[in-house]
């Protein structure tokens, strides 16, 4: 490795996620600057790996221990959009088959998806899908929430996310709340942190939404609809402003409702 050029240690430490000892006391020894840097490059990389896996492990915790105690097909449920002034709020669920857990999955990495660019939660939908025994998408609509209040139609959607999936869950880990309905379940705050079924639950919800507002968008152009998925930023007040409420307007959310 000493006789190598810098471009081919280069090249090399970009293939490797482990290097033996030997191989590190080597490129230690080495002290052109080129290899200096590629070596740093490398190790800075391999502790953020070792960082992502250790996290994907933490992140089993509630659902090894349910598996343990003999449940099969757990569900992570979460929900996106409670905060947005417009669209629907959207509810994932989702059953991860047990290869999901184990790192060849390519879920090393998977978090919450506030957490994640929308390139990384892209990167990871197919990934769920493929790893999921079965996955689910609940809505409650804007008319909906207005109706029953935002933290009863944030229920309906999650129920609603449960009822499409093709494979009955017998354990419910659920992102803070409880559900009206016969199965068992664990409400985890912040579980979208906590478990790698809730976490994948939230991208997929997530990116559905905010699909969904793209498309909203081109019905209802002028609201901005793609660029802020319904929150209350400034274009959208200012929008709002112009041109009054659209029907996808939550009208029992402030600035609409008053008093």
């Amino acid at each position: 490795m000493k006789d190598w050029s810098i471009q081919k240690i280069t090249l090399y430490l970009k293939e490797q996620e482990t290097l033996s000892a030997n191989e590190i006391n080597l490129l230690k020894a080495d002290k052109r600057k080129g290899v200096i840097l590629a070596l740093e490059k490398w190790e800075r990389q391999k502790a953020k790996r070792d960082a992502e896996v250790s996290h994907f492990f933490e992140l089993q915790e509630f659902e090894k221990h349910l598996h343990e105690a003999g449940f099969e097909a757990i569900a992570g449920v979460d929900e996106v959009g409670r905060g947005p002034l417009a669209g629907p709020v959207v509810a994932g669920a989702v059953i991860l088959t047990r290869e999901a857990f184990l790192p060849e999955s390519g879920l090393v990495g998977l978090n919450d998806s506030k957490q994640l660019s929308h390139e990384k939660r892209a990167h990871f939908v197919s990934l769920i899908k493929s790893n999921a025994l079965a996955y689910g998408i609940g809505i409650a609509t804007a008319k909906e929430i207005d109706e029953v209040n935002i933290y009863q139609a944030t229920k309906l959607a999650m129920t609603r996310a449960i009822e499409r999936l093709n494979v009955k869950p017998d354990h419910l880990l659920i992102d803070a709340l409880n559900l009206p309905i016969e199965v068992a379940q664990t409400p985890l705050i912040k579980g979208d942190a906590r478990s790698l079924s809730i976490a994948a639950a939230s991208i997929l919800a997530k990116e559905f939404r905010d699909d969904l507002m793209a498309k909203l968008d081109d019905i209802y152009p002028g609201y901005h609809f793609a660029d802020h998925a319904g929150y209350g930023t400034k274009a959208h007040l200012e929008a709002v402003g112009k041109f009054g409420p659209c029907p996808e307007h939550r009208l029992s959310f402030a600035p609409f409702k008053v008093g």
